[in-house]
Parts: structure tokens; C-alpha cells; sequence
């Protein structure tokens, strides 16, 4: 776990470009496909592919994952609406990706990295909200970056991460905004715990990266 200063000093970023970015948050979709008729998660999602210091937007295309992965969501094209186009063209929105891509290199082998972005907003409307609905899971990927945004009016949350076949884990709580942690995808299984309001408007954002070395996740290369 990278706490947000690690997270600026080694992605080159400065505090005004985070900050610029959070009010994006305040403008997503509903997530129209949770299977337990839940309203309390919004989202965006877009794709890349990062090679060396180049960053390639990709046309827009629905996120897949198959069952082995999430039992509850897997299987399905679920077509998001994607990011804002301010912030995917933002030059150090692509100075954060190439950052990511390189980490991956770094413990995988220097190669072209695929890339999926998902911005969520989890909050209260139905009195609780879920994080990880499908439970305790992999993503399919090669690592997994998730930065906590903004997190107001909310108990809960813990994030857990497990050895995917061992029996140690940690458990901890994200609360400083663009904190980040760093997952081997294929050596440990991650949840969050549901959160709970303590006052108005309570929510928590996040913006998840996943990156893969062999194409995007889809029905024809699971």
C-alpha cells in the first residue's frame, strides 16, 4: 500500500492534479447490472493500451470477466458509459498509466499492457452499500490498483486481501484520498466490507486500474 504522497512523488504527479480530477465523480451513471437489485453503485470504464510511453485510448467496448472470476457478474457484456473525455485526455492522467504499466513490467517483463479504468461511486441510497458484491474474488489480470478518491460520511469499507491459496491476509481500512493499493492479481483474492452512512451524502470513491498482459478480458480471451 502506497500512501498519497508515495503515490505523487513516484508518479511524478503534483496535489492540483488529483484534486482536479475528483469532480468526475460527481457525475456518474448508475450501474444498470447488479444481479441483487441494488442501486448504490455508479461507474464509468474505459480502455487503454500502454506501451513503453505511449498511451492509446481504445474504442469503447463493454467489460467482461468470465464466472471463474465473479461468480455474481461474470458472463455478462456489461456496456458502461466511459470516462469523461477531459479527464482520459488529461497528459497526466497518461503520465499515471505509464507509471502503473511500468510497476507491471517491472514484475512481469517489459511488454504492452492492457488497460481497464473504472471509476466508482459506491453509496447509501438502499441503506448500505457494497463494494465488492460478488465477494471475495480475482479480477483475471496481472495487478490491480485501486485508489481510494473520496470517502464522506461512511463506516466501513475495510479492505481485505487474502493469499488466493494460502491461509494469511491483512485487513485495512483506505482513508486518505488517492492512497493506493497495489495487487498481484494472481497471488492474492480482495474484497471490501459494505459501507454505512454517518451523516448526508455518504459515499466512497475509487478509481480501479487493472492491467493485462495478453488483450482485454472477453468472451474469446478469458
Amino acid at each position: 500500500m502506497l500512501s498519497a504522497p508515495q503515490v505523487m512523488q513516484l508518479a511524478a504527479l503534483e496535489p492540483a492534479h488529483l484534486a482536479a480530477w475528483q469532480p468526475f465523480w460527481d457525475d456518474l451513471p448508475a450501474d444498470a447490472y447488479l444481479k441483487d437489485g441494488g442501486r448504490y453503485r455508479r461507474r464509468r470504464h474505459s480502455c487503454f493500451v500502454v506501451k513503453s510511453s505511449t498511451v492509446r485510448l481504445m474504442p469503447h467496448r463493454p467489460h467482461w470477466q468470465p464466472l471463474e472470476y465473479n461468480a455474481l457478474h461474470g458472463g455478462m457484456q456489461r456496456q458502461f458509459e466511459p470516462m469523461i473525455n477531459t479527464l482520459v485526455q488529461d497528459a497526466a492522467w497518461a503520465k499515471l498509466l505509464v507509471w502503473l504499466a511500468g510497476i507491471c513490467s517491472a514484475l512481469k517483463g517489459q511488454r504492452e499492457w492492457y488497460v481497464e479504468a473504472h471509476q466508482f461511486r459506491i453509496d447509501t441510497t438502499d441503506g448500505i452499500g457494497r463494494p465488492t458484491p460478488e465477494g471475495a474474488h480475482r479480477d483475471g489480470v496481472d495487478l490491480v490498483a485501486v485508489f481510494l478518491v473520496d470517502r464522506q460520511a461512511v463506516k466501513g469499507g475495510e479492505t481485505r486481501v487474502f493469499e488466493a491459496e494460502g491461509p494469511n491476509g491483512q485487513r485495512f481500512t483506505l482513508d486518505q484520498p488517492w492512497s493506493l493499493l497495489l495487487l498481484d492479481d494472481a497471488k492474492v483474492i480482495h474484497e471490501s466490507t459494505p459501507i454505512q452512512p454517518t451523516g448526508p451524502d455518504a459515499h466512497r470513491d475509487t478509481l480501479v486500474i487493472t492491467l493485462r498482459a495478453r488483450g482485454f478480458q472477453d468472451e474469446l480471451n478469458p
